[in-house]
């Protein structure tokens, strides 16, 4: 019997490649730290083991999948090498898997997990669906014709897979520690146009998609007039998004989002410019964008005594505006206090003045210490540097948030791609203990 052994299982990729895997029949197990992570719930949920680091974990009749923030001297892959047990890293494996089905590959510098999600979403109403999303979630369907996939852009890794169809949310100057310049990430996106086979669904507003040159159909949506998929009439509530879709300026179909900022309606066009191509019925497309919850860490909220307190990923100036616009949007009137951790020093330093003007769109700004990575522990830089740029911001660590009381009856935004939420619990803490 082969057991698909996944080190660093509770990565967000790692753990929805092993749900995968679990929901088409196969024996999965993993290894990672012992720190809890969000992602390590459905895991646990479906009974697939998470094993401490041990090189005793690996044994012959295991297939390796390793994620990519371990290297090859990690001693899990080094045992799996000494016995002869195959080691595929994470992207390649989901490359292979992907090739068995209809298979969609979703990305972008932005938007391309809650796409992804609302993709699947939306496809499971109309046909059996396997998906992978970003947040850690994932479900192997066996009858499954269609296989939707967040496609990550970081390192070049997309360039791995070989969809049937591809969506491109957008182009944007990130992860600053491996591209040199737009140039360069504009560079990969091109050379993932190259190998999707069917066709592209872009967003044609973007400054840089429709310079694509691709050998399959380009299918663009947005709200300009040029755009393939258009919407219109868009209009906005505090319940969420409704707008009107043309299909090269005929109206096809209605449609309502219980999702807020104009990035949801692109979003939102992206899944219906796909949909429609593969016959999915409008009245389906409809169904599925209203039902949709969203997923992990875009937008979560809860309310704690007065406040309401959102949990978001946005770790670029680009998400922190759009994250900010939306929490206006549904909470007008209220006071939006921004609580932002920055991801990694390279991008910090890079985007140090363009973090300061999308942070400063909020009424006020705490800032939490510069969070690293695997790659980088440390920089020149220090969170001082980022607070300089923003008049009247606040320093914050965990042992003064109760300092955010003082913001009775407004909508606390936590933002990082870190360990963010640490703050958002300590501070729960206080306030279910005062």
């Amino acid at each position: 019997m082969t057991v698909y052994h996944f080190v660093g299982i509770k990565g967000t990729g790692m753990s929805a490649l092993a749900q995968v895997l679990h929901g088409l029949g196969h024996t999965v197990q993993g290894s990672d730290v012992e720190k809890w992570f969000f992602t390590q719930r459905a895991l646990e949920e479906r009974g697939i083991p998470i094993l401490p680091f041990s090189r005793d974990n690996i044994r012959p009749g295991c297939i390796v999948i390793a994620g990519n923030a371990f290297p090859d001297t990690h001693e899990e892959i080094e045992a799996a090498r000494e016995l002869g047990v195959p080691v595929i890293r994470y992207h390649r494996f989901l490359g292979e898997l992907a090739s068995q089905f209809t298979s969609v590959a979703v990305t972008g510098s932005h938007g391309k997990t809650t796409t992804t999600g609302l993709l699947a979403h939306v496809m499971q109403g109309a046909h059996p669906t396997s998906y992978l999303i970003g947040d850690g979630t994932g479900k192997g369907e066996p009858s499954s014709q269609y296989f939707i996939f967040e496609a990550c852009e970081y390192r070049r890794h997309f360039l791995s897979y070989f969809p049937d169809y591809a969506i491109m949310t957008n182009i944007d100057f990130d992860h600053p520690d491996y591209f040199a310049n737009i140039d360069d990430v504009f560079s990969a996106f091109q050379e993932m146009a190259n190998q999707v086979k069917k066709a592209i669904v872009a967003c044609g507003d973007d400054p840089y998609l429709p310079n694509i040159q691709a050998k399959v159909p380009m299918l663009f949506y947005g709200l300009g007039e040029e755009n393939d998929v258009q919407a219109r009439n868009i209009v906005k509530t505090s319940d969420g998004m409704a707008f009107d879709v043309f299909v090269r300026n005929t109206f096809f179909a209605s449609f309502a989002i219980p999702r807020f900022g104009t990035h949801n309606v692109l979003n939102a066009l992206a899944v219906v410019t796909l949909c429609h191509y593969e016959g999915v019925e409008a009245e389906v497309i409809a169904k599925g964008l209203q039902t949709f919850q969203g997923v992990k860490r875009r937008f979560s909220e809860k309310t704690v005594g007065r406040q309401v307190l959102i949990d978001d990923y946005a770790h670029h100036p680009r998400e922190i505006t759009a994250t900010l616009e939306a929490a206006r949007q549904k909470y007008p009137g209220r006071e939006v206090v921004a609580i932002f951790q920055p991801h990694t020093y390279t991008r910090t330093q890079t985007f140090l003045r363009e973090f300061a003007e999308s942070l400063r769109q909020a009424d006020h700004v705490y800032l939490c210490d510069i969070f690293g990575s695997a790659r980088e522990h440390e920089g020149e830089l220090t969170i001082r540097d980022l607070q300089a740029e923003i008049p009247r911001s606040h320093l914050l660590a965990e042992e003064n948030v109760a300092v955010l009381k003082r913001h009775q009856d407004a909508v606390l935004v936590f933002m990082g791609a870190g360990d963010i939420q640490k703050f958002q619990q300590a501070y729960e803490r206080v306030v279910l203990s005062a």
